[in-house]
């Protein structure tokens, strides 16, 4: 099962998600209201892989933990992603522990799951330069360490309709 967040408007998603998906895929879209993470680190201490914040996206952590892939479809902002999908993307700190350990001489979240996830990336724009490109690749390479993923890849798409042709 493939978890997919995509920040595309309905009928871009109706066009390219619908032949992308399968029935056992969960897809979020920028439906419904979303709450911002504000850091209270309720999710390790009140409610332990559970966010407090009382909204559908409170259950992230698990979510992730049940897919084997989680991809995200975000429009290149500055090398990094757009606001919807890095909202999202911060509701899945209960997916970690607060607890530590050290990969690569760096200091990273223990994992709350054993199973390890692949990690996607496709980021759509026009004109995205080469440093953004290169900010975006450093960022989902961090991401996936931090969630501890299998393997990531990230997909550049100058148009929509390039991006329609990944399937």
């Amino acid at each position: 099962m493939r978890l997919i967040v995509h920040d595309l408007a309905e009928p871009e998603y109706d066009a390219w998600l619908s032949g992308f998906c399968s029935e056992t895929d969960e897809v979020i879209g920028m439906e419904g209201d979303i709450r911002h993470c504000v850091g209270c680190f309720g999710c390790w201490v009140r409610t332990p892989g559970t966010c407090v914040l009382k909204d559908s996206y409170k259950h992230m952590g698990e979510r992730l933990a049940a897919c084997e892939e989680f991809v995200l479809i975000s429009r290149n902002v500055y090398g990094g992603y757009s606001p919807f999908v890095s909202n999202v993307l911060n509701r899945t700190l209960p997916y970690v522990l607060p607890y530590f350990t050290t990969k690569n001489g760096e200091t990273h979240h223990q994992q709350r799951y054993e199973r390890q996830i692949r990690f996607t990336v496709h980021f759509y724009g026009e004109g995205m330069t080469g440093a953004e490109r290169e900010t975006a690749q450093s960022l989902v390479g961090a991401n996936a360490l931090n969630l501890d993923a299998s393997g990531y890849t990230v997909s550049f798409h100058d148009t929509l309709v390039s991006l329609k042709e990944v399937q």
